[in-house]
């Protein structure tokens, strides 16, 4: 049976702490893997989860660290979204500005380019926030051809 099939959806309940993120990372490369997800648009989703979960631990506040994270990873032939749902703060990515990129390490300061790095890595974002959660989307889109796994 392929698994790519429309309207499959794979879920995992996590905690917001270290441990659970790297074993959000695992699912994710495992079920990627088990639907025949290219492993360069895993790799994608993998970062927008790893930087929206370190942003939830750090500024989620204390809702988010009490009450469970949901990941639902719906892959479809050529496309992949991955739903990351929260109770912490309200906060809307699309509306927020990503700092600029310095120019130089000097004039680096810590944080603040996750939002760039989720813009650079997906096809698409969606968020919204409904009865006290944050459902934050992330869709990355591949061609057929195995030369071409970018869609632009």
């Amino acid at each position: 049976m392929d698994l790519t099939v429309l309207d499959r959806c794979f879920e995992l309940e996590i905690h917001a702490d270290a441990v659970d993120l790297r074993e959000a990372s695992a699912w994710l490369e495992k079920t990627g893997i088990e639907t025949k997800v290219p492993a360069d648009q895993i790799f994608r989703l993998d970062m927008c989860l790893n930087e929206a979960l370190a942003n939830i631990i750090e500024h989620g506040g204390p809702a988010a660290k009490s009450s469970p994270v949901n990941l639902t990873f719906l892959p479809q032939t050529n496309e992949a979204t991955l739903f990351v749902t929260d109770s912490g703060n309200a906060f809307n990515p699309l509306d927020a500005t990503p700092k600029a990129v310095p120019d130089s390490l000097a004039d680096a300061e810590p944080g603040g380019l996750g939002l760039g790095l989720i813009k650079t890595f997906t096809d698409a974002v969606s968020y919204k926030y409904d009865q006290g959660r944050n459902c934050l989307g992330f869709i990355v889109r591949w061609s057929s051809s195995p030369d071409d796994s970018r869609a632009s």
